[in-house]
């Protein structure tokens, strides 16, 4: 457990690769930005958005400069284009605390979720609107007060954005929020929002899966070893696998996440309602 100490590096490549890409695709026509955006902008800006993840638990800097974790996270969501990591903070401390908590887990869908996407074409739907639903559903289930962190990251942000349109024009501010959307949504890098936590096999709520992705989603895969020890950066989460092999090797795990989209939009036992949900009983301190 600890920071990573390369983590800083290999984010700031990537914001800085973004900030390059901005400057070249702003002369493209309309067509090469989306096209762009999805097979390589968006691939960067989801991994950013998976360091956004471990850095919320901190191991950018450290527990003792938990401040310079939150502003780094400003950083690396420089390139999404909207404001993200001061709210996926927030809600994100919850989901390890009362992981499938009824109205405490903004992960799990609601009941109209899974009641309308329950068919091939509709499922195939939600997966392209997830990120939609992502930033949706926070505010309709489970709405906290505005933090001046998430203030913070929205003046950030909007500041950005408005600097590249002044520099570049319209198409690089595309470019970036267009790859958000289209990699959060129905992308192979994607598949791991259904990996983690949908019962493909009834009793099992959490999974890992061990392929290539891994390499450049900061291992998110080995999601089972990351709830049971989320102060231990991702970059070190293989090492956890190797060293309690005999407490992961035989649970169930996914092999591709490709074939994970596949399953869930065409088998019917699976959909956005294939979640344990529970019930906490949560006491207010007086």
């Amino acid at each position: 457990m600890g920071p990573d100490p390369q983590l800083k590096w290999v984010v700031s490549a990537m914001v800085l690769t973004q900030l390059l890409a901005c400057y070249m695709v702003h002369t493209l026509s309309w067509k090469w930005i989306f096209f762009w955006a999805y097979a390589f902008g968006g691939c960067i800006n989801h991994s950013l958005t998976l360091a956004i993840h471990d850095i919320s638990h901190n191991v950018a800097f450290g527990n003792k400069l938990a401040k310079w974790n939150r502003w780094f996270a400003m950083w690396a969501n420089l390139p999404i284009g909207v404001p993200y990591s001061a709210s996926f903070k927030k809600y994100h401390i919850d989901h390890h605390r009362y992981l499938g908590g009824d109205k405490l887990d903004v992960d799990i869908p609601t009941d109209i979720e899974g009641w309308f996407f329950c068919t091939p074409a509709t499922k195939v739907l939600w997966l392209f609107l997830q990120p939609l639903f992502y930033a949706i559903r926070p505010l309709v289930v489970n709405p906290k007060p505005l933090s001046l962190l998430e203030v913070q990251n929205a003046a950030v942000q909007v500041v950005v954005d408005l600097i590249i349109y002044q520099l570049w024009g319209l198409k690089p501010v595309v470019y970036l929020i267009a790859g958000s959307i289209l990699c959060m949504g129905l992308h192979p890098i994607s598949g791991h929002f259904i990996a983690e936590h949908y019962m493909f096999l009834k009793g099992h709520e959490t999974y890992s899966y061990y392929g290539s992705l891994n390499m450049i989603t900061f291992n998110v895969g080995y999601h089972m070893e990351h709830h049971d020890f989320p102060s231990i950066p991702g970059s070190k989460l293989p090492q956890v696998k190797r060293i309690a092999a005999e407490y992961y090797d035989n649970l169930p795990q996914h092999t591709s996440w490709t074939r994970v989209l596949w399953d869930f939009v065409f088998d019917d036992s699976i959909g956005p309602y294939a979640r344990i949900k529970r019930e906490y009983k949560i006491v207010k301190q007086g």
